[in-house]
Order: C-alpha cells, then sequence, then structure tokens
C-alpha cells in the first residue's frame, strides 16, 4: 500500500505546491502555505458493479415548494423573492461589516413561519443573546447552538423536528474530523461545506453560510466554494459610511448583480427602500464638479452623485485617486479627453468619489465621470436637476446604454428636470423621458460644448464658486 504523501495548499487561492515556499507563485500572497497530508490514490475503479441511474426527461411534473420570505424586502429582493428550500447560500464581507447582526435578523423574522436554527462557532451562546437583545429579537423563537463538529451538527439535524433554515456562522471555523489538518484550511473548508450541501439537498434544508474574506475581498479558502453554493452574496460597506450593500454575486434561483441596500442603526440594520434619495440627500447647489448618474443595480434604478476634482500636482507624476468606480476606466476616460477633445489633464491630479460609499461597477457611469470632470476643470456646474448617462468609445463617441427608460423614470421620480443621455437608442424604442427634457449627444466633443463657458457657447448654468 503506497504511503501518504504531503503537499502545500495556499489558504488564499487554493494553489498546490509540492514544497513550502514564503510567497504563492499562484496569488503572490506571503505565509499563505499550510502543509496538508494526501491519503494514498484509490485504485482505478473497475468496469460494472455501479447501481444503474435511471434518466428522465426535461418535461416532467415538478414540485415547487414555495420560496421562504423573510419578509425583509432587500433581503428577499437579492435572492429573487426568498429563500429556495434545499439551497445553500453563501454570504461573504469584511470583519465587522454587518454580516452576523444581517442573518440574525433574517433568521429572526425566518422563525415566525419555519423552524430555524444558528449555529455560532466563533461567539458563545451567552453572546449572540446579547447581540439579540440589542437587536430586539431575543423573543424569536430560534434554536440557538454553539459547535464547530460537522459530525454533531448533522446528527442534530436527524428528527422530525430538525429546522427548515439553518444558519452556520462561520464556515471557516467548521471541522470534519476525519481530516487532520485544522479549521479554517482549504480542506476543512471544501469538506465542510459538501457535507453541510450534501444534507441540505437531501432534507430540503436551506442553509446559510458565513464566509470570511482575504485581503482582496474574496472568499477564504479554495474557490471551488463558490462554485458549490447556488447563491454568492457579497455585503459591502465602506466603514466611514452607515450604508451597507447586499449584492448578489451568483443566484441559480433569481437574478444576479441585485442588490439590497441597508442602513446601519444603533437597532441593527433597517432596510432603505429609496436609496437614490438617500445617497442624494446631501446634495449641494452649483457645485463645480458633481454629477448626479442614473445607474442600474440589477433590476433597479439608483442615482448616485459623482464628484471629480482637477487640481494641480506639486510632483512631477500626477496622482490618480478612486474611490467607487474602476481606476481602468477613469484612465480611459481622461485618456478619451485628452486625445479626441483636446481637454489636458497632463500636470493635475485627479480624485473621484462615488458619494455614499456605493461602488458603481457599469459603463453607463462614463459620461456622468467624463461630466464631473469636466465641471471641474471649467468651474461651470452641473445643473442640479440634470442626470447623465452613456458609455464612452476610444473614438470619442457616446454609445447607448439598456434600461434607459427606467433611469429616467426614476430621475423624474426624484424632482429631476433634465437627463443628458445618448442619442443612439437600443431595442425596445425611444425613452419617453417622463416629462424630462432629454439632451441627446452623440460625441463627447458635444458634452465638452455643453459644460464650457456660457459666454463661449455652454448651455449649462453659471460659473460656480
Amino acid at each position: 500500500m503506497a504511503k501518504p504523501s504531503t503537499r502545500y495548499v495556499c489558504q488564499e487561492c487554493g494553489g498546490v505546491h509540492a514544497k513550502w515556499a514564503g510567497k504563492c507563485d499562484s496569488c503572490g500572497a506571503w505565509n499563505s502555505l499550510v502543509e496538508e497530508v494526501v491519503e494514498a490514490a484509490p485504485k482505478a475503479m473497475k468496469p460494472g458493479g455501479g447501481r444503474r441511474i435511471e434518466f428522465v426527461g426535461l418535461d416532467g411534473a415538478a414540485k415547487h415548494t414555495p420560496r421562504k420570505m423573510a419578509n425583509i424586502g432587500e433581503f428577499d429582493r437579492v435572492l429573487g423573492g426568498g429563500l429556495v428550500a434545499g439551497s445553500a447560500t453563501l454570504i461573504g464581507g469584511d470583519p465587522g461589516i454587518g454580516k452576523s447582526t444581517l442573518l440574525l435578523q433574517v433568521v429572526a423574522r425566518l422563525a415566525q413561519t419555519a423552524r430555524c436554527a444558528y449555529v455560532s462557532g466563533e461567539e458563545a451562546i451567552d453572546q449572540v443573546r446579547l447581540r439579540a437583545q440589542r437587536l430586539g429579537v431575543s423573543k424569536a423563537p430560534v434554536q440557538l447552538a454553539a459547535a464547530t463538529s460537522i459530525r454533531d451538527i448533522l446528527a442534530s439535524l436527524d428528527g422530525p423536528d430538525a429546522p427548515e433554515v439553518l444558519v452556520i456562522d462561520s464556515i471557516q471555523t467548521m471541522y470534519v474530523d476525519a481530516l487532520d489538518s485544522a479549521p479554517g484550511t482549504v480542506a476543512q473548508v471544501r469538506a465542510s461545506a459538501q457535507e453541510l450541501i450534501r444534507i441540505a439537498k437531501k432534507t430540503g434544508i436551506a442553509v446559510l453560510l458565513v464566509g470570511h474574506v482575504t485581503k482582496e475581498g474574496t472568499i477564504a479558502g479554495p474557490r471551488v466554494l463558490e462554485h458549490m453554493v447556488d447563491t454568492v452574496l457579497y455585503f459591502e460597506g465602506e466603514r466611514g459610511h452607515q450604508f451597507r450593500i447586499l449584492r448578489g454575486v451568483k443566484n441559480r434561483f433569481g437574478p444576479t448583480d441585485e442588490i439590497g441596500v441597508f442602513e446601519m442603526t444603533e437597532a441593527g440594520l433597517m432596510e432603505v427602500g429609496n436609496p437614490s434619495a438617500l445617497f442624494l440627500a446631501d446634495r449641494q447647489d452649483d457645485v463645480s464638479g458633481a454629477c448626479v448618474f442614473a445607474g442600474m443595480e440589477g433590476t433597479r434604478p439608483v442615482l448616485v452623485e459623482i464628484q471629480a476634482l482637477v487640481a494641480p500636482s506639486p510632483f512631477g507624476t500626477p496622482r490618480r485617486a478612486v474611490v467607487g468606480w474602476d481606476s481602468g476606466r477613469l484612465a480611459m476616460v481622461t485618456a478619451v479627453l485628452e486625445a479626441r477633445c483636446g481637454v489636458s489633464l497632463a500636470g493635475n491630479d485627479v480624485f473621484l468619489n462615488v458619494a455614499g460609499g456605493l461602488r458603481v461597477s457599469e459603463p453607463a457611469a462614463d459620461l456622468a465621470v467624463a461630466a464631473a470632470l469636466l465641471s471641474s476643470m471649467s468651474g461651470i456646474a452641473v445643473p442640479k436637476g440634470a442626470v447623465v448617462f452613456g458609455e464612452i468609445g476610444l473614438s470619442a463617441e457616446v454609445r447607448a446604454v439598456s434600461h434607459g427608460e427606467a433611469r429616467l423614470k426614476e430621475a423624474a421620480k426624484l424632482g429631476f428636470e433634465k437627463a443628458i443621455l445618448p442619442s443612439s437608442r437600443r431595442k425596445g424604442g425611444k425613452p419617453t423621458g417622463d416629462g424630462l427634457e432629454l439632451v441627446s449627444i452623440d460625441q463627447l466633443h458635444d458634452l465638452v460644448a455643453l459644460l464650457q463657458d456660457p459666454s463661449e457657447g455652454g448651455r449649462f448654468g453659471r460659473r460656480a464658486v
């Protein structure tokens, strides 16, 4: 019989190495290689001897179990309408962002209509009870336990009174006693998740897993963990802001890229029904370098303020600082402004910020970013009642974006009067604007002309102080 061998697995990316090294060759992380014992490979499987499986057609009578609604609108929206029986959901986020708080509130709501259990591997029972008292959910009929052994947890799920919803906080603290590696290693995380997902599919329990993230913001442990589960949610937010964003990046039972907006208060997380009004609450009038972008997050239109500051640089190499947007797209927009429109940004520091702590990822923000940069350079404020959206090409053309009608309706609902948007339209008809004045542009040069000095033919407002 072959002897077991050893290998070294990176705890950040799951890369396998034959020998230990201070730096992982796959992801570049330092001191992340951990030794694991690999049992001898089993002999090749001989043909025959297996149980014959039964194949069925695609069209058949399927039993649809109603989704379990938490009656927290933002949470149910991201999941696509509630939890599906037998599903496995992974929720990741930075330490202290509010993952445990969110799930405790969710499971307390679900416990009103379903049997729920909360298993904590990081905190004692009394600590979880203290949080429940602070959140005002201590009277909820939630079964609470502190455990880390997967074998003990699975044994507790066997019986007629087994829970219908199970929360594991967190998957990195769980361990399978058949493995010699420590909890949190790649092998333990993979094996623990596999056992929990298996029991979820077998019994119909909806499992919610809390996952830690690395310094790069990805789920710690093997990448295969995100492929194993049905839904992956990321809980995001800036430390200096009270807003929290629950973003769906994978969902087998609903739309992806959907977001839920919460506000962190002393009483816990409160859902925000109209995030656009909240993100624009502190916006000021006649300030150069500020522009309202009409964006889409999943199926929801969200209006946010994009702020830019262009200032002379005291250094030989100008700075480019970005918060809430892709720095690569900022470099592209500034290059197009310089090469195609003759707007010189060389020798200037450029600072860009998405107000409110939201991270914008869609290309439709290109035009709003360009408007904020031009406004900061010229000192001409973009009118407060105007929203901007559109994608910019490398030839300075302004390209159409999807969901134009939804963006305009949200802007009109919040009292905006003007919209700067691409002239070309996607399929589905020309946006009516819902009473908004539509300013259509084909080239980036048109936007430059709008934001120049009024005495030189510019159409927008007066020079901001």
